[in-house]
């Protein structure tokens, strides 16, 4: 038998491995970000025969596989807290001294949403159902990226 195709055959590769990649958010994903970034709204796709309006917005429908690449609409980005959590160990298992709260957040006129962190919301003021609208950076400080999202804050 070989013994490179055998676990007890392994080898340590040392020194540095030379990887370039190019990672994209896929057609679907580029253009909901550069409309995000342009017009503060979000960029849906719909499926009419499934009746879905998809957020992340999609090319191709999941459950008929119709193409969707030429239905292209833009709703508001505000919607309702479906589901939270209240955050309060950082990634080093310390105590945040302000507790931060994660939402997901269904988008109004869509049957998808996005997580993001509810801002100037402390953790006893927040619920299910509460109605919010997204944060995003400044329009000079915008990139066409996730974190253009700032996060959801309460809508009055």
């Amino acid at each position: 038998m070989n013994p490179d195709l055998h676990a007890g055959g392994a080898r340590v590769w040392r020194g540095t491995m030379p990887v370039e990649f190019l990672y994209t958010a896929g057609a679907a994903g580029e253009r909901f970000f550069d409309t995000l970034r342009r017009r503060d709204v979000f960029a849906v796709t719909r499926c009419e025969a499934c009746n879905l309006t998809y957020l992340p917005p999609r090319l191709y429908c999941e459950r008929c596989f119709d193409d969707l690449s030429a239905t292209w609409h833009e709703v508001p980005p505000v919607g309702r807290v479906h589901t939270f959590t209240v955050v309060r160990i950082d990634g080093t298992g310390r105590p945040l001294q302000i507790p931060e709260i994660v939402a997901y957040v269904r988008i109004d006129g869509t049957d998808g949403g996005m997580v993001g962190r509810l801002l100037q919301v402390a953790p006893d003021d927040v619920s299910i159902d509460m109605p919010v609208r997204a944060v995003l950076a400044p329009r000079r400080k915008r990139r066409g990226i996730i974190a253009d999202l700032l996060g959801f804050a309460r809508r009055r």
